[in-house]
């Protein structure tokens, strides 16, 4: 009964997602206020709705319903609690339903904060989204039905995919949909912009914070993904330029750029038609990125689906929303003068360029991500494009982007001096200088990653020291009154150079050992005694593990007792392994315990991995960094709008 009213109440959200699609419109085409408010609640009760939907799966799976053919595949009785949940989005279907979840909660928040947008804009948007919901919410009820039942019903699931029963995988999922899905709220606004034709500063103001925390959820969203492969796969590696994995990094390369692309919309009326195409073109990756998953054109261990049926409706989805938005922008984009004008050597010069580099190295990773499925439509060959290529085209754009990110902070609006900005960052070149001296010193000399890398983090982070310094009038008392908008900037783009700096040193410094190793016996990588001291095999809930004791020392004091694992799951008769990882601020040690051997030893890995944690420090800085200008009063929507209650047409 609990999975009919899920399938009752996502066929009401079907509709409800229709009306909203149209009736709003229509109010704001010929200004009939009741109809346009009309958008408000229905924008609620379709989150409603959904939620109802989302709540019948999850209690199908917690409660081990096995009559719910979605359960059957994806769970069983001895699996834990957390991946019982888990296993809700684990899968196509129900990953599918929280996609929708989540555009239904965009759309409410819209509808329960936007109160002091005006009536036609908040209609359009509102009326956006419906239209997305709706189209999704067609492919869930007629290909990807949740709620099928089984007659009979099994006695026992199939268990869900070993390799999504991890605590990380609990939490990805999620952030890396808000942050997808968030950006719809910027197409929303971009579409509703172009049907009134009218982008100004006001529009900036009330896009940016929905753009931001997209871009938060989505940063939050990849590095729990890339530090989830690197402790769980084994392979010690915490980006490997997967179509999937490239399938987020591309939304989020444009979101930063229309970020500061929006900024100078706000601060100067220029760049309009530019950051409409951004917002179009960001949630249009999200789109690809949700077709790459989920059609199989694109091999990848973390498709969700190979059903070409599947692919080719999310196709025909992404093609009606970012092609019928392409249209409708070609057909306004003269109506988006610019008022502003500006020097090449300003703030809106460096925004411009940051721009440029952030789109063409998303183009990178794009053309590296398909040109495997061109190669073989085109020509009949079977290639494959792997992270030699990214590193080598996408490396140098991103070495641009940091050596002018802090430059152009500190120029001014309008019109600057490369000469004098260069001058006040004189300090962080010379940090920039002396970490690269040292991490030469420090290096064997064999790659220039370290030296250029740390250089590079160092003048980012020194960088956005002295962009507050200067904000602050270069006195402390005032550091304490500046915007929080300006420090959850430096923020930012101080976590920018941590990563930077964690990503060179990863890569050019670590250390791997792979050998037979019998139990008792001790061998030494870079300078650390690493000892085998037993392997048992332990019962876990719904695995076998095979547990090695290791014990870690330098220089004949202790450090570390490690125990990396190797478990089977007998239901779907597949192997995982757990790495052990003894975590420090300047590095890592990793174990992994392998397969026995002939000669009775075992198959080990070591790694020492320098300043792994960096990477995800810097990323976590990120996020903390939007969210601290989240917080910032002037960027809510509501205080924007008070500001500024109308919207003027653009010249």
């Amino acid at each position: 009964m609990i999975a009919e009213l899920g399938h009752f109440a996502l066929i009401l959200s079907l509709a409800v997602a229709l009306f909203q699609t149209v009736v709003p419109l229509v109010g704001a085409t010929r200004g009939w206020p009741a109809w346009m408010d009309s958008a408000r609640p229905a924008a609620l009760a379709q989150f409603g709705l959904i939620g109802i939907a989302f709540a019948a799966l999850t209690v199908a799976f917690v409660t081990s319903d096995f009559s719910v053919a979605l359960v059957y595949e994806n769970s069983h009785s001895a699996k834990p609690m957390l991946y019982k949940i888990t296993g809700v989005w684990g899968n196509h279907e129900g990953s599918m339903l929280l996609w929708v979840l989540i555009l239904a909660l965009f759309g409410a928040a819209a509808a329960s904060f936007g109160e002091h947008l005006p009536p036609a804009l908040r209609a359009r948007v509102l009326s956006v989204q419906g239209a997305i919901g709706a189209s999704f919410l067609t492919f869930i009820i007629f290909t990807s039905n949740p709620f099928l039942r089984m007659n009979p019903a099994a006695f026992d699931g199939r268990d869900l995919n070993p390799l999504l029963q991890d605590p990380g995988l609990a939490f990805h999922p999620p952030f890396l949909y808000l942050g997808y899905v968030g950006l719809s709220m910027s197409f929303s606004f971009a579409v509703a912009a172009l049907i009134e034709g009218r982008v100004d500063a006001a529009w900036a103001r009330w896009v940016r914070p929905w753009t931001l925390a997209a871009w938060v959820f989505l940063t939050i969203g990849i590095a729990l993904g890339s530090w989830w492969a690197y402790y769980e796969l084994g392979w010690g590696g915490f980006w490997f330029w997967d179509p999937v994995e490239n399938a987020s990094f591309m939304p989020w390369l444009l979101a930063a750029a229309l970020l500061h692309s929006a900024i100078v919309v706000e601060k100067r009326e220029t760049l309009k038609a530019w950051t409409i195409l951004l917002a179009i073109m960001a949630f249009g990756f999200s789109l690809i990125g949700t077709f790459i998953v989920r059609s199989g054109v694109i091999t990848s261990v973390h498709s969700f689906a190979s059903d070409p049926s599947r692919g080719v409706f999310i196709l025909a989805i992404l093609a009606f929303f970012v092609g019928g938005a392409l249209t409708l922008y070609a057909a306004r984009a003269g109506t988006m003068t610019a008022r502003g004008v500006f020097a090449p050597v300003s703030r809106e010069g460096a925004l411009l360029l940051n721009n440029l580099l952030l789109a063409v190295a998303a183009f990178v990773v794009f053309v590296g991500t398909i040109w495997p499925l061109v190669a073989e439509l085109a020509w009949g060959r079977k290639l494959s494009v792997g992270a030699p290529f990214f590193e080598q085209a996408f490396t140098p754009f991103m070495i641009a982007l940091a050596v002018a990110l802090p430059i152009g902070a500190i120029l001014p609006w309008k019109r600057g001096r490369i000469g004098r900005a260069v001058a006040t960052l004189r300090p962080a070149a010379i940090l920039a200088v002396a970490v690269a001296a040292l991490t030469f010193a420090v290096s064997t000399g064999h790659s220039a990653l370290a030296v250029v890398g740390a250089a590079l983090g160092a003048w980012l982070i020194g960088g956005a020291a002295i962009d507050i310094w200067q904000r602050a009038g270069r006195q402390a008392g005032r550091l304490t009154r500046l915007p929080r908008a300006d420090w959850g900037r430096v923020t930012a783009h101080a976590g920018l150079g941590v990563t930077f700096i964690g990503i060179s040193l990863l890569m050019a410094w670590q250390v791997e050992d792979i050998r037979v190793a019998r139990v008792g016996e001790t061998f030494t990588v870079a300078g650390y005694d690493i000892t085998l001291a037993e392997v048992e095999e332990l019962p876990g809930p719904n695995y076998t593990s095979t547990t090695a004791v290791m014990q870690v020392a330098r220089d004949g004091r202790p450090v570390a007792t490690l125990h990396p694992e190797k478990r089977v799951y007998p239901v779907q008769a597949m192997p995982t392994t757990e790495a052990a990882i003894h975590s420090g601020p300047f590095g890592d040690i990793y174990l992994v315990i392998g397969d026995p051997q002939q000669d009775g030893g075992w198959a080990v890995r070591s790694y020492i991995k320098p300043f792994a944690f960096w990477i995800w420090l810097g990323s976590g800085l990120m996020a903390l960094g939007g969210l601290i200008s989240l917080s910032d009063r002037r960027w809510r929507v509501a205080a924007a709008a008070r500001r500024t209650p109308g919207m003027v047409p653009a010249e």
